[in-house]
């Protein structure tokens, strides 16, 4: 990362030391930056540098306080289908707010203080689920209360991230370079990809062997995780503040790319109004708010089956969550070059395909056999995580590609609140229909799920990407 904005900027100053680097910016002393200001080259190096250290200790926060080890920690607790529905759908509803927390972003004078006072309180909650831990391991607190606890928590703790991620996602736009982006942006998801592929097993390993049990296991690693979660706060400090006020257009300077006047990025009612009339983008998003429906339906209760159904350790269960991210790494460069070659929707319908044939997959499995262990349950994650790394690629590709240059954030909001919506839905469709008594079970919701996903890739037949091509184009040009 650091080679590569020196390659960028070859005249700026050598690199600072650690040294330089854990020594905080003089915030108090400066005020922070308009984003029309010019920063400088050292400060953006340490600035992407901290950033970078955030997001690893950020990702052992969350790999902690959500999916297999959360999921684990309430069906220990005796949680239902239901509630491990709500568990999975809450993420994705507390998407909502994200206009709501752009606005009062917005309307903030730091973008650092914002977070801050977001994502602390959503943070420190975490040490009442430690204090629950410690009064059901005692006796004084029944399980269910617990569990009512932990998905209170949780859902404060998404909705306070839902009003800070803008923030961050400003904050970013502004500090990395538009000529680097692409490539610091790769280079720290490898690093938080590699965080969660090397702590999940480890963690995965304490929880189950810890002499106390699995649920004071869980609190063992929750007390690293809410420190990891302060201390990816506390690198923060290291990176240059911005704030969101820009000067008006009276007075506004000219950005230094283009040579024009910056303007608010605020949607107007026009911007509205021309999203509704945009037929293709309507069809992607009706396209994607179905998907995440048919994929949360089944995917969050496939750790369920092997934790519940199949009773499989818990270590198990982390090792083959740590192998979807292992998948997403590898494969994610070859799903790029592929998207660039034959376009981002034939790879939708392809991927959606084999994500389609999956649960069914997960039919074979009846019991935790030596085959099914060492061999079947690894192919399905592995294929799961590479096949979802091809979804959110293309899916962010080609929302891109067909939304207007000019304030796209509108479209992006609606396409985020169509996902948000339908994936919620979904993962709590799906614990009510497993708790169903004549239903079926996890088996049955599988295969309802298999059916449904196919389905909903119909919507991609009418959706036009203007790099796409069709199967006659590629054969002539495989011809010529």
């Amino acid at each position: 990362m650091l080679r590569l904005i020196s390659d960028a900027a070859p005249e700026a100053p050598s690199l600072p030391r650690l040294p330089e680097l854990l020594k905080p910016l003089n915030k108090e002393a400066r005020p922070p930056l308009s984003p029309t200001e010019k920063i400088p080259k050292g400060e953006i190096r340490s600035s992407l540098r901290a950033a970078t250290l955030d997001g690893v200790f950020s990702t052992f926060f969350s790999c902690i306080t959500a999916e297999v080890f959360l999921t684990n920690f309430l069906l220990q607790l005796g949680a239902s289908n239901f509630e491990i529905g709500i568990l999975s759908g809450i993420p994705l509803l507390a998407n909502f707010l994200q206009p709501i927390g752009a606005y009062l972003s917005d309307r903030s004078y730091s973008r650092h203080w914002f977070i801050i006072k977001t994502f602390i309180p959503s943070r420190l909650l975490w040490l009442f689920v430690l204090v629950g831990i410690g009064m059901f391991c005692t006796g004084l607190a029944p399980a269910h209360h617990l569990v009512l606890c932990t998905l209170a928590i949780n859902l404060i703790t998404h909705i306070f991230g839902a009003l800070g991620s803008p923030s961050w996602s400003s904050w970013m736009a502004v500090l990395v370079p538009v000529r680097l982006r692409g490539r610091y942006f790769g280079l720290r998801n490898s690093f938080t990809n590699l965080t969660n592929l090397l702590c999940v097993p480890l963690l995965g390993y304490i929880v189950s062997n810890w002499q106390g049990g699995q649920v004071q296991g869980y609190g063992v690693i929750l007390i690293l995780a809410i420190l990891a979660g302060i201390l990816s706060l506390v690198f923060q400090f290291f990176m240059v503040d911005i704030t969101p006020q820009i000067p008006s257009k009276k007075t506004a300077k000219t950005d230094e790319t283009t040579d024009e006047t910056l303007e608010s990025e605020e949607p107007t009612p026009s911007d509205y109004a021309a999203l509704l009339k945009d037929s293709n983008f309507l069809i992607f998003v009706l396209y994607f708010g179905l998907w995440m429906f048919a994929f949360t339906l089944s995917n969050p209760f496939f750790n369920v089956y092997l934790l519940d159904n199949l009773g499989l350790d818990v270590g198990w269960v982390t090792l083959y969550t740590s192998l979807m991210a292992g998948a997403s790494l590898l494969t994610l460069i070859y799903w790029g070059k592929l998207s660039d070659l034959i376009g981002n929707r034939p790879v939708l319908v392809m991927v959606g395909i084999l994500l389609s044939v999956i649960p069914l997959l997960w039919l074979g499995i009846g019991s935790a056999t030596t085959l099914a262990l060492w061999v079947w349950l690894p192919l399905l994650f592995f294929g799961t995580g590479s096949a979802a790394a091809a979804i959110d690629l293309c899916a962010n590709n080609i929302q891109i590609e067909i939304s207007p240059a000019h304030k796209p954030s509108t479209y992006f909001a609606a396409a985020a609140a169509s996902a948000g919506l339908g994936g919620a839905i979904g993962s709590m469709f799906g614990g009510f229909l497993a708790e169903l008594p004549n239903f079926g079970g996890l088996p049955t919701l599988f295969a309802l799920s298999a059916v449904v996903r196919l389905a909903t890739l119909l919507p991609l037949a009418f959706v036009r990407e203007p790099r796409g091509r069709n199967l006659k184009q590629l054969l002539l040009r495989n011809r010529a």
